[in-house]
């Protein structure tokens, strides 16, 4: 489900995925949404004081169908020790 931005162009699905372990990396996020289909984009958001991770980060992909699938797979599931928190990103206010 692609959003409309009313400037001619449509949004792809942001998911949030959080309780990533500190030493995840946006590489590491690419690879495991990767599994579901193809990526647009994965970040790991780091501190912009220290540069460490905050445990939290952004993936984009191309079809929202894989996009659903990924967070329906992969919510709860446990990597690197710990159990992901993967949904829908909600929008900046």
């Amino acid at each position: 489900m692609k959003r409309w931005t009313g400037k001619g162009h449509t949004l792809r699905m942001n998911i949030y995925v959080g309780n990533l372990s500190f030493s995840s990396t946006s590489g590491d996020l690419e690879e495991l949404f990767g599994e579901y289909g193809q990526v647009e984009s994965a970040a790991v958001i780091s501190d912009r004081e220290t540069g460490r991770s905050r445990g939290f980060g952004f993936v984009e992909m191309a079809s929202d169908d894989d996009a659903r699938r990924a967070i329906e797979e992969l919510d709860g599931a446990e990597v690197g020790g710990r159990n992901l928190k993967v949904n829908e990103a909600r929008p900046r206010r």
